[in-house]
């Protein structure tokens, strides 16, 4: 059954409820309505095409219809759509978690998986938890970064620090202690100074506290909804030593950073860090479905350990956890990651984004363009030299983003800030057009 654009839109309207969106705006919008895609090209019902320019909401690795992660896929169906993990096996998920294993840092070698980036953190939290109960401990508390996003279930948000999305359910969430995230573009003070003020108060909490705190959960090297605010070097090893010093875990969310994004397979690469927990999800399959996974180490592993009448067992759980499909979905992209030298790939094409990051970073309304390997964030101000914010009401990131969608891109903001997040397959000539795209729609829209 073939419909028109206008039908499927009525339907939309009247019963879809969109994420982060506000529906009165939407209802009152015409909307993309997206049909097909192609390799890093998303074309809509009516036959346009746009450059997938935030990788469908920074999931999408290798560009939509992949031949190898089709097959994959279809090769599964043809054996086994889903089945438990509750009692069971199954053999992609297995095979997973060994890659998994092998790729993450060394001593994280268990995977719990689920759906989502949230619930792969809900997951993170509740094991930090028990594994110190489990050791006789009562540490009920944890440390957060300010304008930190681990997403939107309850736990997620207690451990979040953006008042925009999060203030609504205050009375609902759990305390936390909470340090600042180095952001020197809204610092008054150097890089240094910056770093030093952040570190101090998370040293005085350790000082007084480390025995109440389960663990620290943090956005390694990039703080993704804040607005891509990117974290001075050598902040998140400083990070690890505090933890390490303080006998308090060290939990890393990739769920952003993951896969490439940064240069790296993981951005705990970039500085050699080691956590006790790393979460994962967005590019785990690739873009494909979803997924998620929660690794650790041995310690904490083998605390959950005992006899069936100790009742140390993890109880959490849900019902697609390990799903055949997921799992065979994400061997096949990390398989091309291989296959195909993907990060090398993307650090030689990173030179092409910095290019042009630095023209974009001459326009008069850009305040700071933040970028680390395909992460890139464009912070716009209505002065320059003051940096002074646009208004809210002002709704200047959205209308960067509406012309470029007119241009033929598709790009989110976040507030003030337009993030840039391509797909990593994407070529050196699509990266250009992109970008070129990118600099008209700021230069149009601040104009």
């Amino acid at each position: 059954m073939t419909l028109a654009h206008d039908d499927i839109a009525a339907l939309d309207k009247h019963c879809v409820w969109h994420p982060f969106t506000q529906m009165q705006d939407w209802t009152a919008a015409d909307p993309v309505i997206i049909e097909r895609a192609q390799g890093v090209r998303l074309v809509d019902i009516r036959g346009d095409e746009y450059y997938d320019g935030v990788s469908s909401l920074w999931l999408n690795i290798h560009g939509h219809r992949v031949p190898e992660i089709d097959a994959a896929i279809r090769d599964q169906l043809d054996r086994v759509a889903h089945s438990t993990l509750l009692g069971l096996a199954n053999i992609p998920s297995a095979r997973l978690a060994a890659k998994l294993a092998e790729l993450t840092p060394a001593g994280l070698n268990h995977v719990f998986y689920s759906d989502s980036g949230s619930e792969s953190v809900e997951i993170a939290l509740k094991m930090a938890y028990q594994y110190w109960r489990l050791l006789g401990q009562e540490r009920s508390r944890f440390i957060k970064m300010t304008n930190a996003y681990h997403g939107d279930t309850i736990g997620a948000v207690s451990a979040g620090g953006i008042d925009l999305f999060h203030s609504t359910y205050r009375d609902l969430l759990f305390p936390t202690f909470e340090v600042p995230y180095p952001y020197p573009y809204r610092f008054d003070g150097s890089v240094d100074d910056c770093v030093a003020h952040c570190l101090a108060a998370l040293d005085d909490i350790l000082t007084d506290h480390a025995d109440d705190v389960a663990g620290l959960i943090v956005e390694p090297l990039v703080q993704g909804a804040a607005g891509m605010i990117m974290m001075p070097e050598g902040f998140l090893k400083a990070l690890e030593q505090r933890c390490h010093d303080s006998g308090v875990l060290l939990i890393t969310d990739e769920v952003a950073t993951g896969f490439g994004r940064t240069g790296r397979m993981f951005a705990c690469d970039h500085e050699d860090v080691c956590p006790d927990i790393m979460t994962l999800a967005k590019g785990l399959t690739g873009g494909y479905l979803p997924l998620a996974a929660t690794v650790t180490s041995e310690a904490i592993f083998e605390a959950f350990l005992g006899e069936y009448n100790e009742q140390k067992t993890f109880f959490h759980g849900h019902s697609y956890t390990g799903n055949q499909l997921c799992c065979a979905a994400a061997l096949a992209s990390l398989e091309l990651f291989e296959t195909s030298n993907l990060l090398a790939r993307v650090n030689e094409n990173h030179a092409i984004i910095r290019q042009a990051l630095a023209e974009i970073a001459e326009c008069e309304h850009v305040g700071e363009v933040r970028n680390r390997g395909f992460m890139t964030g464009i912070e716009l101000v209505h002065d320059r030299s003051t940096r002074e914010p646009y208004a809210w009401q002002e709704q200047i990131g959205v209308k960067v983003c509406d012309r470029s969608r007119e241009l033929g891109m598709i790009v989110r903001p976040l507030g003030h800030v337009v993030i840039f997040m391509p797909p990593l397959a994407s070529t050196a000539a699509e990266l250009q057009e992109m970008l070129s795209i990118l600099h008209r729609s700021i230069s149009e829209a601040t104009e």
